[in-house]
C-alpha cells in the first residue's frame, strides 16, 4: 500500500489533537495520503491517543500507527513512504502552498474558523462549529455527540457550541477539570510514590497535580482519561485535566474514543462523496 500511496494526492489534516488523530489515523488506515499540521504549543490533555505528542516528542504513536514530526513540507513524502504520518508545525496551512493537496480537513476544534477556506484544495471539510458548508468549507461533520454526531452537512452548520461537555455516565461539566492557577503543570505522586498520570484511578478531592504550586483536585471518581503534560506553560481557566467516570474505560485511555472515530467516519464520507462527483482521485 506505501508505494500505491507515494503516486495519491495529499490530504492535509489541521490539528493533530486527540479528535483529529481519530481522523488522520482513520485517512491513513484507508490509503489516503495524510499529513499533519499542528501549531508549536499543543495543549492536548488526552496526551496518549493524541499524534500532536509528535511535536513535543519528535513522534508518537497511537493504536500502533506513528506520527513522525518534520521541519519542512519537502520531508512528507520520505516519512510517508515508510509507512508512517508525517506532522509539521504549520500553523497557516502554508504547506498546502507547496504540496497542492486533494483536500484540506479542518479538525482544530477551536469552535471557530482559525482561516480555512475552499481555495486552500479542491476539498475542504470543517470539523464541528466555526464553518458554513458551501461557505467557506465544502462540508461540515457534526461533532456534538448524540443522534447527529459524525453527520456530514453539505449546506449549514454544525449545532452550536454549548459550552457543556457531552453527558458520560451521569456527568457533564463535573468531568473536565480548568486550571485554578497559572503556572507550570507539576505532577504529583500517588500513595506508592508514583506519580498520578494518565490511566489512574482517581477519587473526588484527590489531588491530581498542582499548578503554580496550587493543588489541582478530582471533581469525581473515575479514571484519569487525559492530563496536560508535565511542564506545560498553563494559563489559568486552562483544560487541564478530563476525568471518565467509567472505570472499564482504564484501558481505553491510550486509544481513539467512540467520539473520534464516529466524526473520523464522517470525514471520510465528506471526502469519497464529494471527490466523486467532482472526478477527483483521492486513493
Amino acid at each position: 500500500m506505501e508505494q500505491n500511496r507515494a503516486n495519491r494526492p495529499w490530504v492535509i489534516v489541521r490539528g493533530a489533537g486527540d479528535l483529529a488523530t481519530g481522523t488522520i489515523l482513520r485517512l491513513h488506515r484507508c490509503g489516503f495520503k495524510v499529513l499533519a499540521l499542528e501549531c508549536a504549543d499543543p495543549s492536548a490533555i488526552r496526551r496518549k491517543a493524541a499524534f500532536c505528542e509528535a511535536v513535543w516528542q519528535g513522534a508518537a504513536t497511537v493504536e500502533g500507527t506513528t506520527c513522525r514530526r518534520i521541519h519542512t513540507a519537502a520531508e512528507a513524502d520520505a516519512v510517508s513512504a515508510a509507512g508512517e504520518i508525517p506532522l509539521l508545525v504549520d500553523e497557516n496551512c502554508a504547506a498546502a502552498e507547496v504540496l497542492h493537496p486533494a483536500a484540506v480537513v479542518d479538525a482544530i476544534l477551536a469552535k471557530r474558523n482559525l482561516g480555512t477556506h475552499r481555495g486552500m484544495a479542491p476539498l475542504t471539510v470543517g470539523l464541528g462549529p466555526g464553518f458554513t458548508a458551501g461557505q467557506d468549507v465544502d462540508a461540515v461533520v457534526e461533532t456534538m455527540r448524540g443522534h447527529q454526531l459524525g453527520r456530514v452537512i453539505r449546506q449549514g452548520t454544525a449545532i452550536p457550541n454549548t459550552g457543556v461537555p457531552g453527558n458520560i455516565g451521569g456527568f457533564t461539566a463535573e468531568r473536565v477539570i480548568h486550571a485554578p492557577a497559572s503556572g507550570p503543570m507539576e505532577f504529583v505522586p500517588d500513595a506508592t510514590g508514583a506519580p498520578v498520570d494518565i490511566g489512574a484511578v482517581v477519587h473526588k478531592g484527590q489531588c491530581i497535580g498542582k499548578v503554580g504550586g496550587v493543588e489541582v483536585t478530582a471533581t469525581l471518581d473515575g479514571v484519569l482519561r487525559g492530563l496536560i503534560r508535565r511542564g506545560y506553560p498553563v494559563t489559568r481557566g486552562l483544560k487541564i485535566a478530563d476525568i471518565d467516570p467509567r472505570l472499564e474505560q482504564v484501558h481505553n485511555c491510550d486509544t481513539v474514543s467512540d467520539k473520534a472515530r464516529a466524526i473520523a467516519g464522517g470525514v471520510v464520507e465528506a471526502l469519497l462523496s464529494l471527490a466523486g462527483e467532482r472526478g477527483i482521485s483521492l486513493l
